[in-house]
């Protein structure tokens, strides 16, 4: 087959590239490579705007016309490379704004999209009006929106994700929906919104290329725990990277001779991978019930990730509370707890980070859930 997945994030899509290669599919990925992180694409498509002179141009004028120029462009590339964009059997989107831009010009590209070619899906990751209508609703315990739940005064913070609840956003979510062949939800965190709905095709977890990320045993540990929390400063507050420095700061107080601690702020993937390489534990976010990419390449590495693992992902996946990842909760005193526990037990370190390889081998095996991928889009 010829498939063509338009977006990325968090280097979903290029893991999913390199299995569906591995099986003999013909495959092009189209975007701007998530920002700061310069994931690979086949299609660049970004705008110019990034200089901050650049910045307050597209800003005045915008609020003159409500045209954005940076989607002005962005679209208009993805036409002048559209021909590269025809004759495909899938096409998949990474979200309901997959070049994230205005969601009217998000419209006409995806128009262009299905009438030249075969099969549309579309996969709920990142934002969408689902997950966000769920979220908006109090239907999560917590949720990446629950500090503006609790602060209205955080709307400038959270205009990107309110944005899918505009009239122009649920219009497009509207006009997908109508026209795609499936939605198909990445983790715990997009399959509970879903469930029920007509168009889902059920939950396909993240693929995790084991053969490239190869497992660093943790033996006994005789120095320093290390912990590593890498901070993409655009999403402090959306992922509680503020409930881990707070914790970190109590853990360094209290144990200043047993760890070390490293933090990152907004650097590339590739920095990003090789600070966390010789880490014990990463803490990774506090609102989530599922892993996204970052901890699931981590724990391959056989890292102890806090992050999401709530309830309803151990029943789904049918584990006992903190043996493959360390449920990560918006709560300093729970972080500490836990932080504190490894920190007296550093055998349980080795012991969750064999759990964490075995765990993502067995279920986020990278040519297993391609051919997930294959079965759903054939149905």
């Amino acid at each position: 087959m010829r498939i063509l997945l338009v977006g990325e994030y968090s280097r979903l899509h290029n893991s999913l590239k390199e299995g569906l290669i591995e099986l003999g599919h013909e495959v092009v990925i189209v975007g701007n490579g998530d920002g700061f992180k310069k994931y690979p694409v086949d299609i660049f498509l970004d705008h110019s705007f990034h200089s901050p002179f650049l910045k307050k141009i597209k800003v005045a004028f915008y609020k003159l016309t409500s045209i954005d120029l940076g989607s002005l462009e962005v679209y208009l590339k993805a036409l002048f490379s559209l021909k590269k964009m025809k004759g495909f059997d899938v096409v998949q989107l990474i979200n309901e704004s997959p070049l994230v831009i205005q969601a009217a010009y998000e419209k006409r590209f995806i128009k262009r999209l299905l009438k030249h070619n075969k099969k549309l899906f579309l996969l709920s990751c990142g934002i969408d009006y689902q997950c966000m209508t769920f979220m908006m609703e109090g239907k999560f315990r917590y949720s990446i929106m629950s500090p503006y739940l609790e602060d209205k005064s955080l709307y400038e913070l959270y205009k990107f994700q309110l944005q899918y609840l505009n009239p122009e956003f649920t219009d497009l979510h509207h006009f997908i929906y109508e026209h795609s062949n499936g939605v198909i939800a990445t983790d715990m965190d997009y399959h509970l919104p879903l469930l029920g709905h007509e168009k889902y095709l059920g939950l396909i977890p993240n693929a995790i290329n084991t053969k490239k990320i190869k497992f660093i045993p943790i033996k006994e540990i005789t120095g320093k725990i290390k912990i590593f929390h890498g901070i993409n400063t655009s999403a402090v507050v959306k992922k509680g990277n503020h409930y881990f420095t707070e914790a970190l700061k109590i853990i360094e107080r209290k144990y200043p001779d047993r760890v070390e601690i490293i933090t990152t702020h907004s650097i590339p993937y590739n920095e990003y991978i090789k600070y966390y390489d010789n880490c014990h534990i990463l803490l990774d976010q506090a609102y989530g019930y599922d892993q996204g990419y970052n901890a699931l390449e981590a724990m391959a590495k056989g890292k102890v990730v806090f992050t999401g693992a709530e309830q309803e992902w151990l029943e789904y996946y049918k584990l006992e509370k903190n043996t493959v990842a360390i449920n990560a909760e918006p709560n300093v005193n729970s972080i500490v707890e836990n932080l504190e526990w490894l920190i007296n037990n550093p055998e349980q370190i080795e012991v969750i980070s064999k759990n964490a390889r075995d765990f993502i081998e067995k279920e986020h095996d990278l040519v297993m859930i391609t051919k997930k991928y294959l079965e759903a889009w054939e149905k």
